[in-house]
């Protein structure tokens, strides 16, 4: 089945090599408690230990390390929340490149002066009123820069994909797969890579009830555009699947659960207290689908992909304080 998609397993391995030795291979971690809770044995693979926090590095570092000299002397665009504005910035200075970075004027503090920290040129916009892609299109187009699209991109979702790679290399026979879905480019990946080497696994998607895109798209068998969200998971604030994402994920996704913001912030508290990780809003939503038993069926061996920590004390004490 997998032959005929846009992203294969070869091309995730291709990502591994790539990115390996510059990509952190993030660590697995297991709990005793959340065992007991959810009644199944569950792995957590932590990219909040990634660089820069999150899984993004991975599809960033694939993508841009491909440029062509003189593309990476003109330098990259790209347009995000936060996640992968970090990400797309390290990546072009780790390969002596530039970045001009589009982000949301209401990004979280943190990841904006993170962006800026790696050297990039921030530029904001109002997400409830701007067009990102727009704005992204025509600054490269203005600059001559290569645009490094969060998710719309193969060479992204390959290295995304890396992530479930090494889980399934270190973690035997995986019954299911839990993993964050905001414009699906993680999950489109890891799910080329899990059902690449293990062909029956579940393939399960986890959205905030606000921003629940992916899984109405899923059930119309076509991509449908919602609102934009207003969740606490900001990294899932999409209005609609990514095209390319889609032609994926409708393939090879079984199910997507939803969870309150409720949830995602007991969530927060579970790994903070019971696992000793900070874990941002987005990258609770897989615990968060366990914890408040939104998965129904749950299989033995359970992976969960824990996407990103990057949250600031202060908005951290906020969700997550008594």
């Amino acid at each position: 089945m997998t032959h005929a998609l846009p992203v294969t397993l070869d091309d995730v391995h291709d990502a591994a090599a790539r990115i390996k030795g510059v990509a952190h291979r993030t660590p697995v971690l297991r709990s005793r408690t959340l065992d007991s809770l959810v009644g199944a044995e569950v792995f957590v693979k932590c990219e909040n230990f990634q660089r820069i926090g999150a899984f993004k590095f991975r599809g960033a570092y694939n993508a841009v390390s491909r440029l062509t000299p003189d593309q990476l002397a003109r330098g990259i665009a790209a347009y995000s929340s936060g996640n992968h504005a970090q990400a797309a910035a390290l990546a072009a200075r780790e390969l002596g490149g530039t970045a001009v970075i589009v982000m949301p004027e209401d990004t979280p503090r943190s990841k904006l002066e993170a962006t800026a920290g790696y050297g990039a040129e921030v530029v904001t916009y109002d997400r409830y009123t701007g067009d990102r892609v727009a704005i992204g299109e025509a600054l490269a187009a203005e600059r001559g820069l290569t645009l490094i699209p969060p998710y719309e991109h193969p060479h992204v979702i390959a290295g995304q994909g890396t992530a479930a790679l090494e889980l399934v290399e270190d973690v035997e026979d995986l019954d299911a797969l839990l993993v964050p879905v905001g414009g699906g480019g993680l999950i489109a990946g890891c799910a080329t890579a899990a059902k690449g080497l293990l062909p029956r696994i579940r393939m399960i998607g986890v959205e905030p009830e606000a921003g629940d895109d992916t899984k109405r798209s899923l059930e119309a068998g076509e991509r449908v555009s919602i609102p934009v969200p207003r969740t606490i998971a900001d990294g899932q604030a999409a209005e609609i699947p990514g095209e390319l994402t889609f032609s994926i994920n409708r393939h090879l996704v079984d199910d997507i659960a939803l969870v309150g913001e409720d949830d995602i912030r007991a969530a927060m508290r579970f790994a903070f207290e019971r696992m000793k990780i900070v874990v941002e809003p987005s990258g609770a939503t897989p615990l968060a689908a366990l914890l408040s038993g939104r998965v129904t069926g749950l299989p033995r061996r359970v992976g969960v992909i824990v996407s990103g920590g990057n949250i600031d004390a202060r908005r951290f004490a906020e969700l997550c304080g008594p």
